[in-house]
């Protein structure tokens, strides 16, 4: 089984969060670890991503939410590094008034494809990032795409706790993976 690499937004993922349960109850999963949580810098998130993806024996499976899609984005264009595939939940839009100040330094994702497969999973009533703005992610980033309903930030807060839907998402794109039809598969999410 390849590694998954966790990988929260700001402030981290609290023990209510989805993340810290699928950690505790798969090993293979791991969490990066930025300098700060609180005070995120990309190009600091970038290396840390990257110092994370290198302990993988082969390219690992990439699980992130909310800020953390930015950075997955700005990794893909930057790093030399491969991932297997990223789930990239709840993207946060930067031009929105409720974008934190502090992350600054992530907004302007790269627009292109990702090299990598990928899919976007969103909330119909995320307050971060509507779901146009999440679609429009999926398009510009060649990710597959699936609407989850209203939850809002699918995150602690949105009371998901193991969050089976979401594990079931990612057991079928973790499966779509190398297969020519991953987009047909990842489209009957």
């Amino acid at each position: 089984m390849r590694d998954v690499i966790v990988l929260p937004g700001i402030g981290g993922s609290g023990e209510a969060h989805w993340q810290s349960h699928w950690e505790k109850a798969e090993t293979r999963m791991r969490r990066f670890s930025p300098p700060s949580w609180d005070h995120p810098v990309l190009d600091d998130w970038i290396e840390a991503l990257d110092r994370e993806a290198g302990k993988s024996a082969e390219p690992p499976l990439l699980v992130a939410h909310s800020l953390s899609c930015l950075l997955v984005a700005h990794w893909a264009e930057q790093s030399r590094r491969a991932a297997a595939g990223a789930v990239l939940v709840a993207p946060p839009d930067p031009t929105s008034s409720v974008f934190p100040g502090e992350a600054v330094s992530f907004a302007n994702p790269p627009t292109a494809a990702l090299p990598f497969a990928s899919l976007v999973v969103a909330s119909s009533n995320d307050d971060y990032g509507s779901l146009a703005y999440a679609r429009t992610c999926a398009s510009q980033w060649g990710s597959a795409f699936l609407d989850v309903g209203a939850y809002g930030h699918l995150n602690g807060s949105s009371g998901l706790a193991d969050w089976p839907q979401g594990r079931a998402a990612l057991a079928a794109f973790e499966a779509s993976l190398g297969q020519a039809s991953s987009s047909r598969a990842l489209r009957s999410l």
